[in-house]
């Protein structure tokens, strides 16, 4: 964006626009949005896919671009987008810049593993986190359940709820669409492939759904751990019914949630997940389990089913009940778009980032 000294001057710390994850999906709708115009933004990518040099030599490009807009461009706010794990190390010089310059630092965390990062962490690693957080202005957590946690590190009034958003599309809804992705009996995954989303569970679902449906069929888009999966599928004879097309984007995950009747999310652990943020807008019912935020979005037995974590059986049932009631099904669809219209939508969200800002200027 050129240069203007009437609107506040955000530098952006974000992933490649390419990265595989949520961090991504949430940040590539800010280009070119409102929030652009209603502020200077510089971003600064410090993330990408590859191997572990790639991503070093990334961050540490990211590094030297940001000393350089603090040089020759310094903004009023720097906002970085976390996680835990190897996100927080890579965000850490940079707050740590920030700070010392004397710039407010909002902290927008994505992730969910904070036992890891802190709570069951050596001392060493809390006062680092316990630094890095400290020296922020703002963190931002996605759902409530999240600022409660945090609020043991840092005073819950510098921590503020803004939940990932959802693109609303209403056409989904129709009756044609709904008789269509009724009959087509498919069910959806995307995300990760590791021990957290659950993800090996599905396999086991979708035997016993296939017992009542034998149509039924399950596609899990994405990269990752997929060796416990593909041998789960294997194990139980499933190479017909559960598809792994890998990492899915654009046209292909439109044309996905356009056409799946149910999205499955059997996670272990989530902040708020915005791949079903994604599949509300699209009107999908959500089977998924009570962890995180989800409960927060995923309102049971109005727009979905939860469930605890590994109840294989009881996510089958959830399934099964939503494709034998087309009633059911079509009800929890409209609820879906309803409830993701009303709370989650990309407006609202710009809104309480905005808000956000102008409270730091």
């Amino acid at each position: 964006m050129a240069n203007n000294s009437s609107k506040l001057k955000i530098c952006m710390i974000v992933q490649d626009k390419n990265v595989k994850g949520g961090i991504a999906a949430v940040t590539s709708n800010y280009y070119g949005s409102r929030l652009e115009k209603d502020f200077d933004i510089t971003y600064v990518e410090s993330y990408c896919d590859g191997g572990k040099f790639t991503k070093l030599i990334k961050a540490l490009r990211a590094y030297r671009e940001f000393r350089k807009v603090l040089r020759t461009n310094r903004p009023d706010i720097v906002h970085v987008h976390s996680s835990f794990g190897p996100s927080f190390f890579r965000k850490y010089p940079i707050i740590q810049m920030a700070y010392n310059a004397g710039i407010p630092i909002v902290n927008h965390i994505h992730g969910s593993a904070l036992d890891e990062l802190y709570t069951n962490a050596p001392a060493w690693k809390k006062r680092m986190v316990e630094k890095s957080y400290g020296e922020c202005s703002k963190l931002i957590v996605l759902s409530s359940e999240w600022k409660k946690k945090l609020s043991v590190i840092v005073p819950a009034d510098k921590i503020e709820v803004v939940p990932n958003y959802s693109i609303i599309v209403p056409e989904m809804i129709s009756e044609e669409s709904l008789d269509k992705r009724f009959a087509k009996k498919q069910i959806l995954y995307l995300g990760r492939f590791d021990e957290l989303k659950g993800v090996v569970d599905i396999p086991a679902i979708a035997s016993l759904i296939k017992k009542k449906f034998p149509d039924v069929t399950f596609v899990l888009g994405g990269t990752g751990e997929t060796a416990p999966t593909e041998a789960e599928i294997k194990r139980l004879h499933l190479e017909d019914t559960v598809l792994l097309p890998g990492w899915i984007r654009g046209d292909e995950k439109v044309k996905l949630l356009k056409e799946s009747a149910i999205f499955l999310l059997p996670s272990h652990m989530e902040a708020m997940p915005v791949s079903i943020l994604e599949a509300m807008g699209y009107g999908l019912p959500i089977v998924s389990c009570e962890v995180g935020g989800i409960p927060q979005v995923v309102s049971k037995d109005v727009n979905g089913k939860l469930y605890k974590p590994k109840d294989v059986e009881g996510m089958a049932d959830g399934i099964i009940s939503y494709l034998s009631d087309k009633a059911l099904y079509d009800e929890a669809s409209r609820q879906s778009l309803k409830i993701a219209d009303e709370g989650y939508s990309f407006e609202s969200h710009i809104n309480k980032i905005e808000k956000i800002y102008k409270s730091l200027s």
